[in-house]
C-alpha cells in the first residue's frame, strides 16, 4: 500500500483532500480512508474489502472505519463501512453519498466529489458516532496507493 506517482491527483488535491478527512473527523468517532487503486478488478467490493483489512481499518475501537476505494482505472467507486457502523445504520446509509460522489466523478470532478463525499460521511456518522472529548485519530488521514 505504497505511495505511487500518479497522474489522478497532484500533491495540491491531496492536502484538499486530507484537509477535508481531518475537518469531517473533527464531527465524529468515526475514521475516514481514501484509497486509489490503479490495478484492474473484476470485483471491486471484494477488492476494496481487501484494501480495507489491509489498511487495518476494522481495528478502530468503535468499528466506525470508512474507506473510499477510487479505482481510476476501471471507473470505479466503492464505499466501505465497517461493522460497527453497518449495524447502526439503515442498509441504504451509503447511497446517496456514493451518488453525489458520482454525479461529481462523472464530470471528471475527483477531487471535489471526494471532498464532497469525505463532508457528507462526517455529518452522517456524527448522528451515531459523535466526536467525544477523549477521541483519538485511529488512522492515518494521507491517501494510500496501490
Amino acid at each position: 500500500m505504497g505511495k505511487k506517482k500518479n497522474k489522478f491527483l497532484s500533491s495540491k488535491d491531496e492536502k484538499k483532500i486530507i484537509e477535508a478527512i481531518q475537518k469531517a473527523e473533527k464531527n465524529t468517532s468515526g475514521e475516514i480512508r481514501i484509497h486509489i487503486e490503479f490495478e484492474s478488478s473484476t470485483n471491486h467490493f471484494d477488492k476494496a474489502f481487501e484494501v480495507f483489512e489491509q489498511l487495518e481499518m476494522h481495528k478502530t475501537k468503535d468499528r466506525n472505519g470508512v474507506l473510499f476505494h477510487v479505482s481510476p482505472t476501471d471507473h470505479s467507486f466503492t464505499i466501505i463501512g465497517d461493522e460497527g457502523i453497518n449495524n447502526a445504520t439503515p442498509d441504504d446509509f451509503w447511497d446517496e453519498i456514493k451518488n453525489d460522489v458520482l454525479k461529481h466523478f462523472k464530470k471528471e470532478h475527483y477531487v471535489k466529489g471526494l471532498c464532497e463525499g469525505i463532508k457528507k460521511t462526517g455529518k452522517a456518522l456524527k448522528k451515531y458516532f459523535p466526536h467525544q472529548k477523549d477521541d483519538v485519530n485511529e488512522l492515518p488521514d494521507e491517501i494510500s496507493y496501490n
